[in-house]
């Protein structure tokens, strides 16, 4: 297996390459581009997705202001990289990491600095830090994880959460690689997940790019395959989860989740703590609508009489009583998720 696996953002001397998720499996092709406005269409346009990923994009973004930008003064950079960090701010709505890198940018913007190159390479230096921090915490995440799989276990995973869906590695295809690297054989059942087929078109050419054993089932197979006991566990990821346990993921995620507990297949989410939100109450999470034509076309061949009335939201919120535990890099989290979720940011 290939340990370094793919690697969906590279940061090369002040141009950043996006491996263009959209042309996968057909093409292997990255975006070249020096540009913080490409990355925020990149974002939006889902060329870069994952809910980690698409942080450490944002602070890549950033950072290309800051290694192209002109400007004579340190208030006049700050302006500049301010409002490079609120066109990347507005381009989904949904993935709390998005807004935690941001964040994180903007704190190394607003302290005190002497000259813009200070500013500049403090700048560059902190997304480079969130990029390779993201490796390591799902390293960490992973190792954790692989606990909870036993030799032989066969793992139904949703939607990408892979190393196409972080900086590297993986969150719930990261405890099945850390799984795989400490001599457990499993195997993995992926959902094709429409509208845009991330499972079918991303998790399964990462996992056999990787060598990993995988088998690809439409979504409406999942009733089947869990009931005919055809998978002994579930690991999805998440783009964002409330303290109280509640998690936003790819839609979808819910159902499989109902049919888990139904009959009593453990349901794991594996996220970094860069992807809770400690403030937000679910009435609160704004769940991202995208447009029709994900849905009435696959890859540009339309399947639907044209204006026909569309529904496409691309997540759904899972509540905490079907979740049977959240694995992050500080640890395994397990219902009460309220007390066991403020344990692990107190060992921050």
């Amino acid at each position: 297996m290939n340990k370094n696996s793919l690697q969906p953002l590279i940061w090369k001397d002040g141009t950043v390459l996006i491996l263009n998720q959209t042309l996968l499996p057909d093409e292997l092709e990255y975006i070249e581009t020096t540009d913080p406005q490409r990355v925020a269409k990149a974002i939006k346009t889902m060329e870069v997705r994952g809910a980690p990923a698409i942080g450490v994009a944002a602070a890549l973004g950033v950072a290309l202001a800051a290694y192209h930008s002109k400007a004579s003064s340190v208030e006049s950079l700050r302006k500049e990289l301010l409002s490079a960090c609120e066109t990347l701010w507005r381009t989904r709505p949904t993935a709390r990491n998005l807004f935690w890198a941001i964040e994180r940018m903007k704190n190394i913007i607003n302290k005190e600095y002497s000259s813009t190159q200070d500013l500049k390479d403090a700048i560059i230096k902190e997304a480079l830090k969130i990029l390779e921090e993201d490796i390591e915490t799902n390293r960490r995440l992973g190792k954790i994880g692989s606990k909870l799989l036993e030799d032989g276990d066969t793992v139904l995973t949703h939607c990408n959460a892979g190393a196409l869906a972080t900086a590297g590695y993986g969150t719930a295809l990261g405890v099945i690689r850390a799984a795989i690297e400490s001599g457990k054989h499993i195997k993995v059942v992926a959902t094709e997940t429409r509208p845009l087929l991330q499972g079918a078109r991303l998790t399964c050419f990462e996992l056999m790019y990787d060598g990993i054993d995988v088998t690809l089932i439409t979504d409406n197979m999942v009733g089947y395959v869990i009931s005919k006991g055809l998978v002994d566990k579930i690991i999805v990821g998440a783009d964002r989860i409330l303290k109280d346990g509640h998690v936003i993921n790819k839609i979808g995620t819910y159902t499989i989740a109902c049919v888990a507990h139904t009959h009593k297949v453990p349901f794991y989410v594996a996220a970094p703590l860069s992807t809770f939100d400690l403030k937000s109450k679910v009435e609160e999470v704004i769940i991202e609508n995208r447009d029709p034509s994900e849905v009435t076309t696959i890859r540009g061949v339309k399947i639907a009489p044209k204006g026909i009335k569309v529904l496409n939201p691309a997540f759904d919120i899972t509540p905490p009583d079907k979740v049977s535990a959240i694995i992050t890099e500080k640890g395994i989290a397990y219902p009460p998720y309220e007390e066991s979720i403020k344990k692990l940011f107190e060992t921050l």
